[in-house]
């Protein structure tokens, strides 16, 4: 018999360390797993470290929230809003610490870590600054192509300790089921140590025996399901609800003008 992964955000708060590397779930303003960003940036977790290619919102409250010591990414932005105001604010101030990393590096070091590799070979252009950088770093490394000696790129394997993803369902076991656009969720999902799925809708587990296609993400992968109905919001969640611009807006706008944490915190309160 499996086992029930049914938590309590509360509960689910419990299974993140102090120190924990996190890989959010979504993308810009979609489908981000609002609900347990705020659960932690309420948090007394301390020294976090996020991990993303184009992190969005719950990226972002994550970074202003002084739980995160350590952020890599490639994009960091608000759409058409610009840069991501909180994350601009933070790593202008030297609060947090910022690995620049691009899209093919943060995907090819997720696949790595999905597959149980220690690196992944990558076409990542070699006359980027950013290749000496993450070298140094040891991030990257400059291999040679066994069969052809041309030189490539080795991106590290990222092994998060935690992902966190907003899905439409999942039964109390742990299966789940994503909607639309995956983004690198489901690699975020088999490169991490611990994975926390809060969803729309909780479902039995007859609910995928008879609809075995609609099942993204087994329950052996998963580490606790979090019941949040729209867990995403303000961002979007793909054939439910769209993002509530307006309350992004007024983050962005309260972010810009340097208010405290307490004070951001109230829009999402207020909305």
């Amino acid at each position: 018999m499996r086992r029930n992964k049914l938590l309590s955000i509360s509960e689910a708060l419990e299974l993140i360390n102090d120190g924990d590397e996190i890989a959010i779930g979504g993308m810009s303003f979609h489908r981000n797993p609002m609900a347990m960003a705020l659960a932690i940036a309420r948090s007394n977790k301390r020294d976090l470290a996020l991990v993303d290619r184009e992190p969005g919102l719950a990226f972002d409250l994550l970074t202003i929230s002084g739980r995160v010591r350590r952020i890599r990414a490639a994009m960091v932005t608000f759409e058409h809003f610009g840069i991501a105001p909180g994350f601009r604010r933070m790593v202008e101030e030297g609060k947090v610490e910022f690995i620049e990393d691009v899209c093919e590096g943060v995907m090819s070091g997720l696949r790595a870590g999905a597959y149980g590799l220690p690196f992944m070979p990558s076409g990542i252009a070699l006359d980027s600054d950013l290749v000496k950088l993450n070298v140094k770093r040891g991030l990257w490394s400059i291999i040679k192509d066994p069969f052809s000696g041309e030189e490539l790129i080795a991106v590290k394997a990222i092994r998060p300790d935690v992902a966190i993803i907003h899905a439409h369902r999942a039964d109390e076991v742990g299966d789940v089921e994503l909607q639309g656009p995956k983004y690198e969720d489901l690699l975020k999902v088999q490169a991490s140590r611990k994975v926390i799925v809060t969803v729309e809708e909780l479902v039995p587990e007859d609910y995928f025996r008879e609809n075995p296609e609609r099942l993204s993400i087994p329950g052996f992968l998963v580490t606790a399901v979090v019941h949040a109905p729209r867990g995403a919001w303000p961002t979007s969640m793909y054939g439910r609800y769209e993002a509530d611009y307006e309350v992004i807006r007024r983050y962005y706008d309260a972010v810009r003008a340097g208010r405290n944490f307490e004070e951001v915190l109230k829009v999402f309160e207020h909305a």
